[in-house]
């Protein structure tokens, strides 16, 4: 079991699966036996009671035992899969042919994967018992699908030398059906939970500060119209499994995600650029996470914050093509079909530095010399009043 499943199968509430795997085979071959006098290690290599005799430990061979038997056990909606290296089976002599589950009929199959040959056994669901599938385990929460892969040694006449390798392995699901959540799910702030294969999957939306994407915004950023916005969507656990693709990103006014209700503004359609200022940040990199970035707006009417939201889907490592988006013409587009697990994301609020309006500035400019002009028309109603009475006294006096 590698570090990985280790860790995997800790977190019981957050990532349910476990992978048992175990190596059984005679202590008295002579193939593949350790030398003595260099069994030091005893995470590696086990020696007998009397000391005479060692044994490589589960998951090592060689003569020193010093190599690892690579392998992994794939968890899938409805099928479980394991690999080994081939070097492991032939350091102990073991065919291809040979291998196989409880029935024998479920051979394993070699594929070369990054340039290392492995020993398959895909196994579906429906193929479970007819393989030889133990009894599944229930309990009111988990249930346990175990499977063994053994080998059939070779027999000269009436003897045989070859260890028989016995590779038990095991994949324990949380005891429900439903294998994807339904959309759309209701995150707590950034963050969502998923369920794929029957997996529980963490899936988290953030912002940062700028391009490198190493510091992302502790609280709700507040920023000025046509400030890059940096977005990041990836799966926070299990790390390094999941593709993960983005459907659709938009912005709405309030938390609530409908675009039929208020103001909204599309981000990424299908995947693909729909606002002229969006750049798709790692389109060439593994999609374990996605990255884009937008120029910072606003809606015309109030208020003027923003929230962001997006429907995910995740796809598991051989379904990994659902989750690539075909960003042709507009005009040509086409919805990105498969069953992976969809969910939404939700983000917010983003909001926008308060300047000082230039309305209120303008409003108050217009404002003083209108009130100047009234004072004055009053002042020059008072003036040519005081100036006909004058005139009035005048014309009295001459006359007297």
């Amino acid at each position: 079991m590698n570090k990985y499943d280790t860790e995997m199968a800790s977190k019981t509430f957050k990532v349910r699966l476990a992978l048992l795997l175990v190596l059984l085979y005679a202590c008295e071959c002579t193939h593949g036996a350790c030398d003595v006098t260099l069994c030091s290690d005893s995470d590696r290599c086990l020696l007998s009671a009397d000391k005479r005799n060692c044994k490589c430990a589960a998951e090592y061979y060689g003569d020193l035992c010093d190599k690892v038997a690579t392998s992994q056990v794939l968890c899938g909606k409805d099928y479980i899969t394991i690999m080994v290296v081939e070097d492991f089976f032939k350091y102990y002599n073991v065919k291809l042919q040979s291998l196989h589950l409880g029935n024998e009929t479920c051979g394993a199959r070699q594929d070369t994967i990054d340039g290392v040959s492995y020993y398959i056994v895909r196994t579906t669901k429906e193929q479970y018992d007819y393989c030889g599938g133990k009894p599944l385990q229930k309990n009111i929460t988990h249930v346990e699908y175990s499977l063994t892969l053994v080998s059939d040694p070779e027999v000269e006449g009436y003897i045989l030398r070859d260890p028989t390798i016995r590779i038990e392995y095991k994949c324990i699901y949380p005891y429900f059906r439903r294998i994807s959540l339904q959309f759309p799910i209701v995150p707590a702030s950034s963050e969502a939970v998923m369920r794929v294969n029957e997996l529980d999957a963490t899936v988290m939306m953030s912002l940062y500060k700028d391009n490198t994407f190493e510091e992302a915004f502790a609280s709700s950023p507040v920023l000025q119209l046509r400030d890059k916005v940096y977005v990041e969507i990836r799966v926070t656990d299990p790390e390094d499994y999941f593709h993960i693709g983005v459907n659709e990103c938009w912005a709405t006014q309030t938390s609530n995600p409908s675009k039929t209700e208020g103001s909204s503004h599309m981000l990424l359609l299908n995947g693909c650029v729909e606002d002229d200022t969006v750049q798709l940040l790692n389109v060439t990199e593994p999609l374990e996470g996605v990255r884009y970035s937008f120029d910072m707006f606003r809606f015309v009417g109030w208020p003027h914050d923003l929230y962001l939201h997006c429907t995910v889907r995740l796809c598991p490592p051989e379904e990994a093509k659902l989750c690539v988006p075909e960003c042709k013409a507009k005009a040509k587009r086409e919805v990105i079909t498969g069953d992976p697990a969809e969910g939404l994301l939700t983000y917010g609020p983003i909001r926008l530095e308060a300047l000082e309006r230039p309305e209120s500035n303008l409003l108050l400019t217009l404002v003083l010399p209108v009130g100047g002009i009234w004072i004055i028309g009053v002042f020059l109603l008072i003036l040519i009043a005081f100036i006909k009475g004058g005139n009035k006294r005048i014309a009295r006096i001459s006359r007297s």
